[in-house]
């Protein structure tokens, strides 16, 4: 038998949240204003493991799991705001769902963003764990008290996510201090498991050497409490990742929106397993009577008809609130350091980024890099890692299994757990399994927590057409990228650009991606010796936002201007194409993306009245063409032509044959056809 005052609290939690759901019910007309779920039927499980949960661990909860944060010492009002979209929602501001939670108190177990999470958060949760697995192989500093683990809470439809796999297989592999809590309820909406699913999570987990399973009633307040204390116990002092797969019914709604008598046919059987009645007999049995779980119904009662009312009454959203916490705020604002100080010999791109990466892990033992093929044997398959392992050892630049989703989701518990990650994805052409990760988690966890968890990762993305690399090794994905909100977006042209982008993104608080021109890394390009520089300083940091004119022009009275707003491969095709016109002819080299220099682009396009946009992407529907729009919107006045565009041909992909290839994508010559089209124009 549990001690009385664990009992105790585990019951009034129960009706805490039992009362909640009936209350939500009996007010539906209100509170259905925006979707909700409850914990109904899966109380008992979720509040046996937040009861043994302490401040220094990481809890990924899924939208069920409303008792499992009372369990952590919310209070119904703190729900209840979210539930209602309040502007004192304490998880975001009112930007999200309930049960949606963010939390950062000293006091609680720390919860980063959750999406709607239907298997998404497996890999963050994995990232956090992974973080705690390198601060303990490297002696980082760690919160007092016992060892940290991750919880990581699920419903069993989602175990059939191909994200879980990913999430399962590094837990393994890594054997990282992890609790997978199933939630196994036998429902996706109206999708029941049979229909959807070959096995269930205990049976599915045995495919995963070193992820040890159990199967319980997680209806059974008792058994549930006494299985998670043995199984936390283990991972706290083993270090190794557990699934817990437990089977509760679903005695509520899937959500507000979708009705259970619309579809369940098997309410009775599952009203039979309901974890009230079972918790109160255990009340009983310890000594408590029927008087006594009555008074703390009542008492219950009162706070959630008190605090729904203090929330009814709260204040909503300001307007203005809309426009906070898109990025955290970052201290590189202004160009230091060296760029160009006196060297022997200029450095190629792909070594000012190594360098650069070397010279951050020397400094900062919370940077590491992780990726395919970046470790010992290989050094990148650009040799863009190339003696980092060697240097700073296996846990601190590894690699990963082909799992492109993982390697940009972790990045959101690496960060949340204090680490730096710097992450490759092989080529822009692999990057497509993880923009789920990277717009769903990465992107919105600083807005959607209302700024509490800005995600502090780089991903390096190899990009772009070069030496025959055919369809899965040469495209451009820019357009998507700059489509995704709450990332910075990265695209030098050159070595020192790179080395000062790099460090700059290091000690930005928010997610960057820097696109990395193959065919720039080693200037074997004809015509691509201006990205070999003198390696710039150590402290040299280049800040995001910033163009460059790489190629100025005066105003002329006499001669036509056009000015070519460009980035990566597009600076190289430009300077050659107007080799013959430099007078008449300005370059504006972005270097970012996103923020983008509107001040200097629309500077130069006012002086030069004619303006050529150029990109290595597909024209049509690309982010150059959004730009032209943007330009010509803005200029207008000052236009002597219609804003012009060009990139490759308007094709599915680029073909293996070098003469498709080059037939495909722009050139030096392409270009300066398409400058003096428009200068006669």
């Amino acid at each position: 038998m549990l001690d009385k005052k664990i009992l105790e609290k585990a019951f009034t939690t129960l009706v805490t949240a039992k009362t909640m759901a009936e209350w939500y019910e009996a007010n539906f007309k209100t509170v259905s204003k925006y979707v909700h779920a409850t914990s109904r039927g899966h109380e008992a499980i979720q509040i046996a493991v937040a009861m043994q949960l302490g401040p220094q661990d990481y809890a990924f909860p899924y939208y069920r799991d409303d008792a499992m944060l009372l369990g952590i010492g919310m209070q119904p009002y703190d729900l209840m705001l979210q539930l209602l979209a309040k502007r004192d929602d304490p998880f975001s501001g009112g930007r999200t769902y309930y049960c949606h939670p963010s939390l950062r108190d000293a006091d609680k177990p720390k919860i980063p963003h959750q999406s709607s999470a239907t298997g998404m958060q497996a890999i963050p949760a994995t990232g956090a764990a992974m973080g705690f697995w390198y601060k303990e192989s490297m002696g980082l500093p760690q919160e007092a008290g016992d060892l940290p683990l991750v919880v990581c809470s699920l419903g069993d439809a989602s175990v059939t996510e191909g994200e879980i796999a990913e999430a399962f297989q590094m837990a393994a592999l890594k054997q990282l201090p992890i609790l997978y809590l199933v939630q196994d309820n036998g429902w996706d909406i109206s999708a029941n498991a049979k229909e959807t699913r070959a096995q269930n999570a205990f049976e599915y987990a045995k495919g995963f050497h070193g992820l040890e399973a159990i199967s319980i009633d997680g209806a059974n307040f008792i058994e549930s409490y006494t299985a998670l204390e043995q199984v936390i116990q283990t991972i706290r002092t083993e270090r190794r990742p557990f699934l817990v797969h437990a089977k509760v019914p679903l005695l509520n709604h899937h959500t507000s929106g979708v009705r259970m008598e619309w579809y369940r046919d098997d309410l009775d059987e599952a009203r039979s397993r309901d974890p009230y009645p079972v918790l109160w007999q255990q009340m009983l049995d310890a000594g408590f009577t029927a008087s006594d779980l009555q008074a703390i119904e009542a008492t219950v009662l009162q706070q959630v008809e008190a605090d729904y009312e203090k929330a009814l009454a709260a204040e909503d959203p300001r307007p203005e609130d809309l426009f906070t916490h898109d990025f955290a705020p970052t201290p590189v604002t202004e160009e230091v350091g060296e760029r160009s100080p006196q060297r022997e010999d200029k450095v190629v791109m792909v070594d000012c980024a190594l360098f650069a990466v070397e010279e951050l892990m020397k400094k900062h033992p919370e940077c590491l890099l992780y990726g395919q093929d970046v470790g010992g044997r290989l050094g990148g398959v650009f040799r863009e890692a190339a003696t980092l392992a060697q240097k700073f050892g296996d846990n601190r630049v590894f690699n990963t299994p082909i799992q492109e989703a993982f390697i940009v989701g972790s990045t959101v518990g690496m960060s949340a757990v204090g680490l730096k990650p710097i992450v490759e994805v092989q080529f822009a052409d692999y990057i497509w399994p993880g923009l789920n990760q990277l717009f769903t988690e990465v992107s919105r966890s600083n807005y959607l927590t209302n700024g509490k968890w800005p995600v502090s990762m780089i991903l390096r993305v190899p990009i772009g057409a070069y030496g025959s690399g055919g369809p899965y090794h040469s495209s451009s994905v820019e357009s998507v990228l700059t489509n995704i909100r709450g990332i910075k977006i990265a695209y030098p042209s050159n070595g020192a650009d790179l080395k000062g982008l790099m460090k700059a993104a290091y000690y930005d608080p928010n997610p960057v991606v820097i696109l990395e021109h193959k065919g720039l890394y080693w200037s074997k390009v004809k015509g691509t010796d201006m990205a070999r520089v003198n390696e710039p300083s150590e402290d040299y940091l280049l800040p995001f936002g910033k163009a460059n004119v790489v190629q100025e022009i005066w105003p002329q009275e006499t001669q036509e201007t056009l000015t070519v707003i460009t980035y990566g491969m597009g600076v190289h095709w430009a300077l050659n194409a107007s080799a013959g016109m430099p007078t008449q002819v300005e370059i504006v080299d972005l270097r970012t993306l996103y923020p983008l220099d509107e001040e200097t682009i629309f500077k130069s396009v006012r002086k030069a009245k004619k303006c050529l946009v150029v990109t290595e992407e597909p024209v049509n529907n690309s982010f150059a063409r959004s730009l032209a729009g943007r330009i010509q919107e803005e200029c207008f006045r000052d236009l002597d032509a219609p804003v012009m565009v060009i990139g490759s041909e308007n094709l599915p992909a680029i073909p293996l044959n070098s003469t498709l290839e080059q037939t495909m994508i722009p050139n030096a010559e392409k270009v300066k056809a398409k400058m003096e089209e428009l200068l006669r124009y």
